[in-house]
Parts: C-alpha cells; sequence; structure tokens
C-alpha cells in the first residue's frame, strides 16, 4: 500500500472514530447528567453500538432493553442479559422480519409500566428495518414500491417522505403506542440537513408536544470536523457544499476540482444517487462513484480518490465503497473486464474488486452518510 492510500484511508477510520455510536451516546449522557432508571430501545444500524453506550453509562438502571439492526450487525449483544431483546432484520429492503420487527417494537411498548421513562436510540437504516402498514398495504406492493424508488435513483428524503405515508409508525404515528410514559431521544444523522422527521421516517417526529428531549449526537459534519483536526503533512480543506445527485456527475466534478487545485487533501459530505438498470450487477452508489472518478483521473496522474459509506456497506454490497488512483483502470483490465461495461450494468464492485480497490469495513458502528476524501500530491 502506497503511502498516499494509508493517508486517506487513515482519515476515514479516524472519522468513523470520532462518530461511532457507543461513545457517541455516552458522552450525550454523560452531558446530560441523568442516570435515573430508564427502558432502551436502540433501532437503525448502529443500534448495537448506541445501546452498548447507554448501557454503559446507566449501568444498572437500565430496566429493558430492546435492540433492532440489521442482520449481520449483532456481535455478542444480549448474552447474559435476560432483561434485552435483540432483533435482526432487512435492510434496504424490507421483508417479514421487518414487519414482525414492528410488531414486537409495538408489543415491547405497550408492555411498558405507565409513567416509567424511555430512551430511544435511533439511527439510519430504521425505516426499513421496522414497519407496521397501513390498511390496504401489503408487503409485496412494500418491497415493490421501495425497490422502484431505490432503482430510481430517489434522495433519501423523498423514500422516507413514502414511507411516512405508508406506515402506522412512522410520522410520529409511534406515539399511539407510549402512552404515558416520558421520552427521550438520541440520534445519529444520515440525512442532509439532520433533518428528525426524515431520520428513521420519523419514528418521533413530529412529536405531538413541546417538552421532548432530542438530540443529534454523531454527523457528517462532526466526522469532516474530525478529519480536518487529524494531523497531516498536507492541508486538509472541508468543502462547504454537500453533494448530492448522479453519482457519475458527481465523480468528474471531484476529480476536476482536484485537477485544478494546489495539491492537498480535500473533503466532502456526499448522498449521492443512481439510477438502475433493469439488471444491475454487483455494487453501489459509492462503487459506482469511484468507478466514474477513476474513468476521469488520467494515467499517471497523483490523484487518488476516497468514496465510501460511514455504516461499511454500499447498496447490497458488503464493501463500504472504494478508493482509486489514476492506475486503476489499469488494474481492473488485467482481468479483462471493460470498466465502462462495468460503469453502465451497475457493476462497478466487478471492476474495483479486480482493480483491488474496493474498502472493507464491516459493521462500523456509526451511519453519517457518505464521505469523499480526495487528495492531490
Amino acid at each position: 500500500m502506497t503511502d498516499q492510500r494509508a493517508l486517506l484511508l487513515g482519515l476515514y477510520a479516524h472519522g468513523l472514530a470520532a462518530v461511532h455510536g457507543e461513545q457517541a451516546v455516552y458522552q450525550a449522557l454523560h452531558r446530560q447528567g441523568k442516570r435515573g432508571q430508564r427502558h432502551v430501545v436502540a433501532i437503525g444500524k448502529a443500534a448495537e453500538a448506541m445501546f452498548s453506550g447507554a448501557a454503559r453509562y446507566l449501568r444498572d438502571a437500565m430496566l429493558t432493553g430492546l435492540v433492532i439492526t440489521k442482520q449481520g450487525h449483532v456481535t455478542t449483544l444480549g448474552q447474559g442479559l435476560d432483561n434485552v431483546q435483540v432483533i435482526e432484520s432487512s435492510h434496504p429492503v424490507p421483508d417479514e422480519s421487518s414487519l414482525q420487527a414492528g410488531q414486537a417494537l409495538v408489543t415491547w411498548l405497550r408492555n411498558l409500566p405507565e409513567n416509567e421513562p424511555v430512551l430511544f436510540l435511533i439511527s439510519g437504516g430504521t425505516s426499513s428495518l421496522v414497519e407496521v402498514l397501513q390498511d390496504g398495504w401489503t408487503l409485496e406492493r412494500l418491497q415493490e414500491t421501495t425497490q422502484a424508488l431505490l432503482a430510481d435513483g430517489s434522495s433519501i428524503s423523498e423514500i422516507n417522505a413514502v414511507r411516512r405515508d405508508l406506515s402506522l409508525i412512522k410520522g410520529g404515528k409511534l406515539w399511539n403506542y407510549l402512552g404515558k410514559c416520558p421520552v427521550s431521544c438520541l440520534l445519529i444523522s444520515d440525512v442532509p440537513g439532520d433533518d428528525p422527521l426524515v431520520i428513521g421516517s420519523g419514528l418521533l417526529f413530529p412529536p405531538p408536544e413541546d417538552d421532548f428531549d432530542w438530540e443529534i449526537v454523531a454527523s457528517n459534519r462532526q466526522l469532516l470536523a474530525a478529519m480536518a483536526a487529524t494531523p497531516t503533512d498536507l492541508p486538509i480543506t472541508i468543502m462547504p457544499e454537500f453533494l448530492e445527485g448522479n453519482a457519475e456527475v458527481v465523480a468528474h466534478l471531484c476529480v476536476e476540482h482536484l485537477r485544478n487545485s494546489v495539491p492537498g487533501i480535500y473533503a466532502w459530505g456526499a448522498e449521492t444517487t443512481v439510477q438502475l438498470p433493469e439488471q444491475p450487477g454487483h455494487g453501489g452508489r459509492n462503487q459506482q462513484l469511484a468507478l466514474a472518478a477513476a474513468l476521469h483521473i488520467l494515467p499517471g496522474e497523483r490523484i487518488y480518490l476516497l468514496v465510501a459509506g460511514t455504516d461499511g456497506t454500499d447498496g447490497v454490497t458488503g464493501d463500504a465503497g472504494a478508493l482509486v488512483d489514476g492506475e486503476s483502470i489499469r488494474r481492473g483490465k488485467y482481468a479483462n473486464l471493460d470498466p465502462m461495461a462495468c460503469l453502465q450494468a451497475a457493476d462497478a464492485g466487478t471492476f474495483l474488486d479486480a482493480s483491488g480497490d474496493l474498502i472493507h469495513t464491516g459493521p462500523t458502528g456509526t451511519n453519517v452518510m457518505d464521505v469523499i476524501i480526495g487528495l492531490k500530491v
């Protein structure tokens, strides 16, 4: 591994550590100074990490717990804890396990003793992981709608607006199952603008009253700030614009910016989209962006671009994204792969696997959208 690639991967890892769910929740609770007894429910791709932070702070004051997270995102949580229920369900497309998780959530809430406080810990992925459908909606219709929105390149705000309309628990409707329990909420934001109505499709938003305590404890801006504070030999510039829209267009913009800038490191927050063909290949929006960028970087040009999700996954793959350079296309072609054909087939992951550019982290314990880090030497 070259020093340049190690530098970018190190910055990415440093940023992830700064927004890890366990530390973010622990620090927020410590800052609030409230150690009274309460029940804890954590939902999302960062649910296990967030729950661990609450358990570390509350200790014996945690009465019961419910954790709902993505399949494969649970390690040892719940082992030996009789008062904690752990459920794994489906993401990004809901399935029967998502409906079962939704019913389990409603049942758990209804069984809580009246007036006992509840702490919600919500992160991205919640929208797919738990669902209770309105009358007239079936699982098949929900799946078809979700897949169509994802394939069409809809933004997370557009997708979650639809999810709120078809749900009996989203868009603040979960309050119908909470009775008189005092509620507080800590969130990790995976949406542009950090709108709590969009995070997890707004299980608790909008709230029915104004005295509801909630706080966003980790965001894309915090990740970028942590990277900016990392000591390096090159200047780090955090770009003010948040990059959205077509992944291939964004790829060209990033490469052109690096090409026309002074040597240094440049970082953006991002949440791009991809319009999928009828039979997409292997990959995700970050891999698609990375391959498009690699095609735009000239051979021998000393430009590097890391494009990755912060949750450790990209699309339906187990890779977070990729780190490409001016030799990526040459390396991938050694496997007799056509980069343009892979790009058009939404099969960027296949090419980037052959070029040795994929980034694999496993579940990261956070989810604050995507990050793009460019380096010009």
